[in-house]
């Protein structure tokens, strides 16, 4: 599965600051019958979003029209519980590009990257004035560059840098998935086997 390329995203975000939010938070898994990735947006944060008669709950930040953009930022240690890999696809269904946390379950990192979800791991200091910046002005916008691995706080101009696999980086930036990236390696790939002839 081929991914946008991503470089660099400018948006506003949905602020979700609930500490250790497992994979069952995020789609739960009474929705996972689902063959293909396509569909798993609507049932994001399921139990959270909507009531037992199926109304959106109000108080949830995803059904508050104050909040959009292509960016979630969740409390610490994001992702945990199974390893099931519906959870990036749900989030990346829902149209987010990237999540930022102070730490993220390794399954669930590498589910996202695997996923055209880019994973953005800062500090706690940094992700407290993310969340501040945001309940001071909900269309406050970040800045996630990949290619120099820094994240923004625009109105404000504070930065941190963060990590990333650097086999990663390059399929998100150019787009790839694992079959892809092979298949752009193939002239080399022949001519190393023909060298060994």
């Amino acid at each position: 599965m081929a991914v946008d390329k991503f470089i660099t995203i400018e948006s506003t975000a949905v602020p979700l600051p609930i500490e250790n939010v497992d994979t069952d938070q995020i789609i739960p898994a009474r929705f996972l019958k689902a063959t293909t990735r396509d569909g798993f947006g609507e049932n994001l944060f399921r139990d959270w979003r909507y009531d037992k008669t199926d109304q959106p709950k109000t108080d949830f930040v995803l059904n508050q029209d104050k909040y959009s953009g292509t960016i979630l930022v969740g409390g610490k240690n994001f992702g945990s519980g199974s390893s099931r890999e519906h959870a990036a696809w749900a989030i990346h269904d829902y149209g987010f590009k990237v999540v930022v946390s102070s730490f993220f379950a390794d399954i669930f990192k590498n589910n996202a990257l695997n996923n055209g979800l880019l994973p953005v791991q800062i500090s706690d200091q940094f992700l407290a004035k993310i969340f501040e910046a945001i309940d001071q002005d909900a269309s406050a916008k970040l800045k996630v560059d990949l290619i120099n691995q820094e994240i923004t706080i625009v109105s404000s101009g504070e930065k941190e840098g963060f990590d990333i696999n650097s086999y990663k980086k390059e399929c998100l930036l150019n787009g790839y998935d694992d079959i892809d990236y092979l298949l752009n390696k193939k002239d080399k790939i022949e001519q190393f086997e023909q060298s060994r002839v």
